[in-house]
């Protein structure tokens, strides 16, 4: 067995599991990276993946890889950059254990990341999210559980998996309601409800005393719903509520999107945005600021107080004739 071997093993168990103590989705997006690294890497040097030597996986064949995957599996520039990013993660460990392959570590962690354009955010207007809230049949147990679902999500903010995962002891409808979640990053944070959501929570726990359950959406039979399903379930309401706002059919609309809904809405009502990155459970200022460059209307509004450029329009017309000659030729 090769030194790769066991310090790959060591950088999941010692250093993700141990040290950091790594998120099953984080350790989940690193073991899916490490997996097709290694077999791409098998093919090409013609060896065991068990006999794979640190220096088998040199600057060359990691830039190669990444190129595969973006050109020939169709990966997005974002997710090239974070296959490598869980790359350099193993060569910095790595680095600690073997100093003995520094030269080869060094030249993989010098790979800069791939830049790529950043796209304005989308977002839902107050007309879109009156149409995309109505669209739920509330006849139904799942269209009362959708409208509930999606309400909370436009109001709050909250990412999927924090819908998925928010438990019925983290709803606090009494004095001083909000909603207490684990976000990315195992940060905790509460995000205040309005009267009219706190009125859907309490209608719907109520509906469901009966049930035992610990999340506050689940499926019809007390399950914790999925990711796919619950965007399965988005995109049925987007598609019945397009009908009424056409506006809706030029969108692409996910769970993140209701999440940029929520900021908007936010930025909009005149709120900070340090205010908004802590609603948001943002860790840089960075990201909130992107809310900034997709409203038009506030531009407008800044536009509106600046004083007016006093011009005319006109083309420039010498005023010699010996000039104009000139600029005829």
């Amino acid at each position: 067995m090769s030194v790769l071997a066991p310090t790959l093993q060591a950088f999941f168990t010692d250093r993700l599991i141990r040290q950091r103590q790594a998120s099953s989705h984080t350790l989940a997006s690193y073991r899916d990276t490490m997996r097709l690294l290694v077999r791409f890497a098998a093919e090409r040097r013609k060896v065991e993946p068990v006999k794979l030597e640190i220096s088998d996986l040199d600057s060359a064949l990691i830039s190669t890889f990444l190129d595969h995957r973006e050109r020939d599996c169709g990966n997005s520039v974002r997710t090239r950059n974070t296959r490598l990013t869980a790359i350099r993660s193993l060569f910095r460990y790595a680095a600690l254990r073997h100093p003995e392959h520094a030269e080869v570590i060094q030249r993989v962690l010098a790979i800069p990341p791939k830049r790529f354009e950043r796209r304005l955010v989308s977002f839902l207007t107050d007309t879109e999210v009156d149409a995309l809230l109505s669209a739920p049949d509330r006849a139904t147990w799942v269209g009362r559980r959708d409208h509930a679902l999606f309400a909370t999500a436009v109001q709050t903010g909250l990412r999927a998996s924090e819908l998925i995962g928010l438990r019925t002891n983290d709803a606090h409808l009494e004095d001083g309601p909000h909603n207490s979640c684990h976000g990315k990053g195992r940060k905790q944070r509460i995000t205040p409800l309005t009267a009219s959501v706190v009125a859907l929570l309490r209608t719907w726990l109520c509906e469901c005393r009966d049930q035992v359950r610990d999340q506050v959406f689940t499926t019809r039979r007390g399950r914790m719903l999925s990711r796919d399903a619950l965007e399965h379930r988005l995109a049925d309401c987007v598609a019945k509520a397009s009908n009424k706002c056409p506006s809706l059919r030029d969108k692409r609309i996910t769970l993140h999107v209701l999440r940029h809904t929520a900021a908007m809405r936010l930025l909009r009502a005149g709120i900070d945005l340090s205010i908004i990155a802590l609603w948001l459970g943002h860790e840089q200022m960075e990201t909130t600021q992107i809310y900034l460059h997709a409203d038009l209307a506030l531009k407008e509004k800044a536009l509106a107080r600046t004083t007016p450029i006093n011009t005319s329009p006109g083309r420039y017309r010498p005023s010699d004739t010996l000039l104009a000659f000139l600029e005829a030729l």
